[in-house]
């Protein structure tokens, strides 16, 4: 059975592993001619200080603003790599990333597919706060591919 996926969403993070899900995704919506959502999320709860505060709005500004360029030079990547730039739409979100990605982000752009990269946790982390990518594959709404491997299929270094 041969599947055609037309609107992909990958999210990215900054980690090594979701940037070489964010470029095997790049080629997937080549080869598939399909659209790519590159989604950051913006946890919310990093936004409470450690006193119980809320941090202040110049914060989150910088913060959001960090996410755009970082999102800029992805698709940018992306582009200089031959990527159509009008496939390719950039997104941030504020919120719960685990829910965001795997509900509430699809459910609005109809993703039909999530390449999300491995989790870089060690097993303690993800038995305490739990992975990201662990959360998306078993709740999502759609099919979920755990990148795991660089675009060559080879070892991620």
């Amino acid at each position: 059975m041969e599947q055609d996926y037309e609107k992909i969403l990958v999210p990215v993070d900054g980690s090594k592993e979701a940037e070489m899900a964010f470029r095997k995704a790049v080629k997937v919506a080549q080869m598939n001619k399909g659209h790519l959502d590159v989604l950051t999320v913006l946890d919310t709860k990093q936004f409470i200080g450690l006193h119980g505060g809320m941090l202040n709005g110049d914060v989150i500004y910088q913060l959001s603003e960090d996410a755009q360029k970082y999102l800029n030079e992805l698709k940018d990547e992306a582009v200089a790599n031959g990527a159509n730039a009008d496939n390719i739409d950039i997104h941030i979100r504020f919120g719960e990333p685990k829910t965001v990605i795997s509900q509430e982000f699809v459910e609005e752009y109809k993703n039909d597919l999530i390449m999300i990269g491995s989790t870089g946790m060690n097993a303690v982390t993800r038995l305490l706060v739990g992975s990201v990518s662990e959360y998306v594959t078993r709740n999502a709404r759609t099919d979920v591919i755990i990148v795991r491997t660089a675009v060559d299929n080879g070892e991620i270094k």
